[in-house]
């Protein structure tokens, strides 16, 4: 078996995370979430194959983390029947610097580091490439 393992990015980017989300509700309503723990970021956008999942889909995979879904916009009707909550919180994506979506970023708001990050394609793919900095 070999020791090379694929990720989504080479390693984080070395920058400082904050410890809570300010954002608004898909209905507009203003909303605060404070990060406890090891806290999986996950930014979507509308029409995105790799977002699906994340949306709608039953992440069990990732139950050993929280996950908060970002986007920079409201989105139209597309996300009506979205099985999680999604947070509008372009200030947020800024100050953590997430540049597109998709894209993940796993932090420490205990250390206020990222940890991991990477491009968004199925949360199997997250969660093996997070695992390490995650304790079961």
């Amino acid at each position: 078996m070999s020791d090379f393992h694929v990720h989504s990015f080479d390693s984080p980017r070395e920058r400082s995370a904050p410890q809570s989300l300010h954002g608004k509700s898909l209905g507009g309503e203003e909303l605060t979430i404070d990060f406890a723990g090891p806290t999986l970021i996950v930014a979507v956008k509308q029409h995105c194959d790799g977002c699906h999942d994340f949306i709608y889909g039953d992440l069990h995979e990732l139950d050993h983390v929280h996950v908060v879904v970002v986007s920079a916009t409201p989105g139209d009707q597309e996300w009506s029947a979205a099985r999680r909550a999604i947070v509008v919180a372009p200030e947020f994506m800024q100050e953590l610097d997430l540049r597109s979506a998709p894209y993940y970023v796993l932090i420490d708001p205990v250390r206020s580091r990222v940890l991991s990050e990477g491009a968004l394609f199925s949360p199997a793919q997250v969660a093996s490439e997070i695992a390490s900095f995650v304790i079961s």
